[in-house]
C-alpha cells in the first residue's frame, strides 16, 4: 500500500521534493527546501512511471551456461562471496572495483565505500568522475572546497549571471524558473557561453557561442579586458589573493581580439561580456559539463576562477562559482567518500591523520594508496581488475568510447550489477541484484547547493526486490565482514562521525527541511555562503593561476565536424529510467543530430534525413535536425539513448588532474546514410 511520504526527485541535482499522490496515482511535488511551491519539471512529474513499470527487476539473477536465470538471494550472495573472495585471494584487493551511484543515498554510498576499504582497496568511484570531477579539482585546489560557493536563495542578488557550459533552463529547470528567471525579470544581466542557442540562451543578454575545446582563450580574453579597463577589485586582490603580478603580466601580452576569434566568438561581444561582469556590483558564475568534460577541464575551470578573484566576486551573496550538479546525489556521493582518492569529507586517503580518525570509528585503517577512477579501471578490466560491483549506474552507455568499454566488461572474471532495470550493463553481469527506486527507500541525499534532504519510503519494492541499503548491508557482511547499522538513520549517525562537514547534522534536525554543509560539530546551522572571511582551505588568500590553452585531443580534418554532447529537458543520464516513462517518451521519443544549415547543405543533408556519424571509434545513425541554433562546424547529440549510442564516438583521453574524459569534443564525419539515400 503506497503512502504519501516526503521524498526527493531521483533525477537532477536540484533536490526537488516529490511524493506519491494517491488521488492522481502519480508523483507530485511538495513544498520542499528547494521547490518551495512544490513545482516540478516534466521528469519529476513522471517519476512514478518507473516505480510500477513492468520491466522492473524483481528477483536475483545468476548467469548459468551463458544465460541469466532466476535465483534465490542466498544463491546470488553465495556466488558473490565466492567470486570476490577468489579475486582478492588470487590477485589482491586492488583487483576489485566498485561503481558507486550518484542516484542513490548518502547512506548507501557510504556503506559501499566502507566495504571497499574494508577489503583493502580505494578502487571506488562514482559518475561525478564523468561530469564535474575537473570542477571539483580546480575549486578544491584554489578554494579548498569543490562545491557551490553560494546558496540558491542568495544568488538572486546578483547583478550579472555568467553561465558557462550549462543550460539550466533545460537541465535544471526548477533552479532556472524559480531562482534565476525572477532575477532576470528584475534586471539581472545574463551572459551565456555555449556552442548552441538553447532555452537558456533565449533569456540571455549576451551569447558567446564558443567553439568546443576553446574555453581557455575566451576566459583569458575576458580576464585581460577586466585588467585592461581597470575593472579589477584592487582591495580584494590585495587582501584575498596571491599571484596577481604573474597573471597580469601574462594577460598584458594577450591579443584580446585574436583570442576571441580563436574561441569562435565576436570580439565586441566578448568585450561587452567582460565589461558587464567586471562592472557588476555582484556577479555570480554558473558552470556545467560544457566546461568540465574536456581533457583540459581542470584548466578550463582554473581560468574561470580567475574572473571572480579579479573582481572580488567571492564570499558574499549573489557571487561565487556555482557548479550545477547533474544527478540527485552526485554531491553527496563525493561527500561521503565514494571516490578513489578521498575519505568521507574529502580528506585525502594519503593523510595519515585522516586515516587514523576514520580508523577510530571503523575499527580498521583504510589503505593509503589512491585507487583507480572508473575510466582508468575499465582500461584495466581483465588485467589488473578482475571483478566489479556496479551499483545503480549504467557504464555500458555512459562511459566514453563505448565499444571499447563493452569489450572490457566481457574480459572481467566476475561482474555484479545491482539495479532496478535490465540496463545495457546487465548484459555483462554474472549476478544481478534487484534493488529499489526512489519511492522505495529512505535516507538522505545532498543537492547542488549542499543541502542534505531526507527521503522517505512511499511503497515497498516489488516481488523479491529489496531495499538497496539492505542489499549493501548483506554484501558488506558477506564479503567485507562488516556489521553495518540496520537503519538509514543508524548509518547516517556513523557517517557524520567520520565526515566533519556533516558532523553537526541529525535526522531530526533535517526533518522535512534540510541542513547544509559545512555543519561542524557544535554548530547551530550550516554555512550558506563559503569563503567569506577565509577560504575553506584555511587560508585567507587564494592564488591566481596562469592558464595556457591546449588543443583538443581529436584533430579535425577538413571533411569533419566537432561532435559535442549534452542533455535535454525530457531525459536523464543514460535514459535507463526516463526511456521507460511513456510520458517522457511521447515528449521526446528519439534522438537527433543538430547540424548547422551550411554544414548540412555542404553534405547534401536535408532536415529529418537519416545520417551516419562516424569516426575511428565507432558509428551511429540518427535523424538530422538542421538548425542555425548550433554553430557552424559543430554538431550536437545527447547521450540518453542506447540507440543511437553516441558514446561509441566519444574519446577516452583523460584530464591529467581530474581523470575526466573529453566528451565535449570528438571529430566525426557526417554523411547521408546510404540506405536512406537509396530510398529517396
Amino acid at each position: 500500500m503506497a503512502t504519501s511520504s516526503e521524498s526527493v526527485c531521483p533525477y537532477c541535482g536540484v533536490g526537488c521534493g516529490i511524493r506519491y499522490d494517491a488521488d492522481r496515482g502519480s508523483a507530485a511535488g511538495w513544498n520542499g527546501p528547494v521547490n518551495k511551491r512544490g513545482e516540478l519539471c516534466p521528469k519529476g512529474a513522471a517519476a512514478w512511471d518507473v516505480v510500477e513499470h513492468d520491466e522492473r527487476l524483481t528477483t536475483p539473477l545468476v548467469r548459468v551456461n551463458g544465460r541469466l536465470v532466476e535465483a534465490t538471494w542466498d544463491e546470488a550472495f553465495d556466488r558473490i562471496e565466492r567470486e570476490f573472495s577468489r579475486a582478492v585471494a588470487d590477485h589482491g584487493p586492488d583487483s576489485v572495483f566498485f561503481f558507486a551511484s550518484s542516484n542513490c543515498t548518502n547512506e548507501e554510498n557510504y556503506l559501499l565505500q566502507k566495504a571497499a576499504r574494508a577489503l583493502g582497496t580505494n578502487n571506488i568511484d562514482n559518475c561525478a568522475r564523468l561530469c564535474h570531477a575537473s570542477t571539483v579539482a580546480a575549486m578544491g585546489d584554489r578554494f579548498g572546497a569543490g562545491a557551490m560557493t553560494n546558496s540558491l536563495s542568495d544568488l538572486g542578488e546578483a547583478d550579472v549571471f555568467l553561465v558557462t557550459g550549462a543550460n539550466p533552463a533545460e537541465q535544471h529547470p526548477v533552479i532556472f524558473r524559480s531562482y534565476l528567471l525572477p532575477a532576470l525579470k528584475s534586471g539581472t544581466t545574463m551572459i551565456h557561453v555555449d556552442p548552441r542557442e538553447n532555452q537558456t540562451t533565449k533569456a540571455a543578454d549576451i551569447h558567446l557561442p564558443v567553439e568546443p575545446g576553446f574555453d581557455i582563450p575566451l576566459l583569458n580574453a575576458m580576464a585581460a579586458v577586466i585588467v585592461e579597463e581597470g575593472l579589477v577589485d584592487e582591495a580584494f586582490v590585495a587582501e584575498r589573493t596571491t599571484g596577481f603580478e604573474a597573471l597580469g603580466e601574462s594577460l598584458s601580452e594577450l591579443d584580446v581580439d585574436a583570442e576571441a576569434e580563436r574561441a569562435g566568438v565576436d570580439p565586441a561581444d566578448l568585450r561587452a561580456a567582460a565589461r558587464a561582469y567586471g562592472e557588476a556590483g555582484r556577479a555570480a558564475t554558473f558552470t556545467g559539463m560544457g566546461m568540465s568534460q574536456h581533457h583540459c577541464g581542470t584548466d578550463n575551470v582554473q581560468a574561470l576562477i580567475n574572473l571572480p578573484l579579479l573582481t572580488g566576486n567571492v564570499g558574499k551573496a549573489g557571487t561565487g562559482v556555482n557548479p550545477l550538479r547533474g544527478q540527485n546525489n552526485v554531491q553527496g556521493a563525493g561527500d561521503v567518500g565514494a571516490l578513489p582518492n578521498v575519505l568521507p569529507g574529502y580528506r585525502p586517503v594519503t593523510d595519515d591523520d585522516a586515516r587514523a580518525a576514520v580508523s577510530d570509528v571503523w575499527g580498521f585503517e583504510p589503505p593509503a594508496l589512491p585507487g583507480l577512477t572508473e575510466v582508468e579501471a575499465t582500461h584495466r578490466f581483465g588485467d589488473e581488475v578482475r571483478a566489479a560491483y556496479v551499483f545503480g549506474e549504467n557504464p555500458a552507455v555512459t562511459e566514453p568510447n563505448a565499444n571499447r568499454v563493452r569489450e572490457a566488461f566481457k574480459s572481467l572474471d566476475f561482474c555484479v550489477v545491482h539495479d532496478v532495470f535490465p540496463t545495457e550493463t546487465v548484459e555483462f553481469a554474472d549476478v544481478v541484484l534487484p534493488g529499489s527506486v526512489w519511492a522505495e527507500k529512505s535516507g538522505t541525499v545532498t543537492n547542488t547547493d549542499r543541502q542534505v534532504i531526507r527521503m522517505n519510503r512511499n511503497v515497498a519494492p516489488p516481488g523479491d526486490a529489496c531495499a538497496d541499503l539492505d542489499i549493501l548491508r548483506e554484501f558488506a557482511a558477506r564479503v567485507a565482514g562488516l556489521d553495518a547499522p540496520a537503519t538509514p538513520e543508524g548509518v547516517f549517525d556513523e557517517l557524520r562521525r567520520v565526515t566533519p562537514i556533516y558532523a553537526g547534522m541529525s535526522y531530526d534536525g533535517i526533518g522535512t527541511g534540510s541542513q547544509r554543509w559545512p555543519f561542524p560539530e557544535g554548530a547551530v546551522e550550516g554555512t550558506a555562503i563559503l569563503h567569506a572571511e577565509a577560504f575553506a582551505s584555511g587560508s585567507k588568500t587564494a592564488p591566481f593561476r596562469v592558464v595556457e590553452h591546449v588543443d583538443p585531443v581529436d584533430p579535425v580534418a577538413d571533411d569533419e565536424l566537432v561532435l559535442t554532447t549534452g542533455r535535454v529537458l525530457q531525459h536523464f543520464n543514460s535514459g535507463a529510467l526516463t526511456r521507460r516513462s511513456g510520458v517522457l517518451m511521447r515528449m521526446r521519443g528519439e534522438d537527433s543530430l543538430q547540424i548547422h544549415p551550411d554544414d548540412a547543405a555542404a553534405r547534401g543533408i536535408d532536415d529529418g534525413a537519416t545520417v551516419r556519424v562516424e569516426n575511428d571509434r565507432g558509428a551511429v545513425t540518427v535523424a538530422a535536425e538542421v538548425t542555425p541554433a548550433i554553430r557552424r562546424g559543430t554538431v550536437f547529440a545527447t547521450f540518453h539513448y542506447a540507440d543511437p549510442l553516441v558514446n561509441r564516438l566519444t574519446g577516452d583521453a583523460l584530464d591529467p588532474v581530474a581523470k575526466i574524459p573529453e566528451y565535449k569534443h570528438s571529430a566525426v564525419r557526417v554523411t547521408v546514410e546510404p540506405e536512406a539515400a537509396g530510398d529517396d
